[in-house]
């Protein structure tokens, strides 16, 4: 016996806006676990990725005006990217350390992005570098009198860095269209929040720089939208830096090389889990009428499909020539 399928859902812009970013949550949620499983197949010498961060990388990456904005994620962000439209292809060649990776030619660490085409800021592994770039950046906007907007993206622990500090306090004076967004899951890798700072909130941080702090709820992917958009909207119009905190909490250990059980307990996971920003976004569009179980079905094996071509066509890829290992490390008559 054939199913009927069920009747297509009425698709308003906003409509249209969510089924967007609930397909883009599921397939950065397919490729993340395919990465972790990867490299515990031996295949992937690393991975570090951002299960759980969904609402908060899709949601905010969907306010972003893409190839205007400059963006600087931070490891985490696959969520980021894949909204962004970098394809799971591109970010495998990454994890496999490819010749055509385009974050870096496979001579960075996986999820260490940079991508002009999209504004994409490289970064490097060390916690909250990226902060004061993204404030330089903003102040080279505004002396161009161009509306662009820099985000920077952050785990509470880049907070306690001066880095951080210099940056926001840079970005209050001048005034400047940079959005420092943190995604604060709670740990600084094996650290929790309360040994990390005595504030409650990274949020009420911003009131010492005398700019906007908002905190909200990261696993939830409106919510989260329409705070980035708010925030985006008011750098653009010259009213001066904002500060987002969106709480949330990665499903998986900081890395594959960690063991998160030795600094949090089962329990607490498993709360979390009942959390889940993708099985809450899905429950909101079903009750909505927005999304409809079929579609969900559809969109699930759309993803593991892409990610498992994805797979095999970057695993296959060319490796680096051992050559071109110290390109751009020295200087040569050409570039020179």
């Amino acid at each position: 016996m054939v199913r009927a399928k069920e009747p297509r859902p009425q698709v308003s812009a906003a409509a249209k806006l969510h089924r967007l970013m609930y397909r883009d949550m599921l397939r950065s949620r397919e490729l993340s676990d395919r990465m972790f499983a990867l490299n515990r197949q031996g295949r992937a010498a690393f991975a570090v990725t951002g299960q759980g961060h969904e609402a908060a990388q899709v949601g905010s990456a969907y306010a972003i005006k893409r190839g205007i904005d400059w963006v600087l994620p931070y490891y985490r962000d696959v969520g980021v990217m894949i909204a962004l439209g970098m394809s799971p292809h591109e970010i495998l060649l990454g994890l496999f350390a490819k010749a055509d990776d385009p974050s870096s030619g496979g001579r960075q660490m996986p999820c260490h992005w940079s991508w002009p085409e999209a504004r994409v800021v490289t970064r490097s592994s060390v916690i909250a570098a990226n902060l004061p770039h993204a404030a330089g950046i903003a102040y080279a906007s505004k002396l161009r009198g161009l509306k662009e907007v820099s985000i920077a993206y952050f785990g509470e622990g880049a907070t306690s860095e001066g880095d951080f500090h210099e940056a926001v306090n840079f970005a209050a004076i001048h005034k400047l269209p940079v959005v420092f967004f943190c995604e604060n899951n709670g740990y600084a890798i094996s650290e929790s929040q309360e040994k990390q700072m005595s504030v409650l909130h990274v949020a009420d941080r911003a009131k010492g720089y005398d700019i906007d702090g908002q905190t909200v709820d990261g696993n939830d992917i409106v919510a989260v939208h329409q705070t980035a958009q708010w925030s985006i909207d008011e750098c653009r119009r010259g009213r001066g830096p904002k500060l987002i905190e969106a709480k949330t909490y990665r499903l998986v250990p900081h890395t594959s090389s960690d063991d998160d059980r030795r600094y949090r307990t089962r329990a607490e996971l498993d709360e979390w889990i009942k959390r889940d920003p993708i099985d809450r976004f899905r429950r909101r569009l079903l009750e909505e009428g927005t999304l409809t179980e079929d579609d969900d079905r559809e969109w699930r094996a759309d993803a593991k499909r892409e990610v498992a071509e994805a797979v095999a066509s970057a695993e296959q890829a060319p490796d680096p020539a051992p050559e071109d290992a110290l390109r751009h490390v020295f200087g040569t008559q050409e570039t020179a």
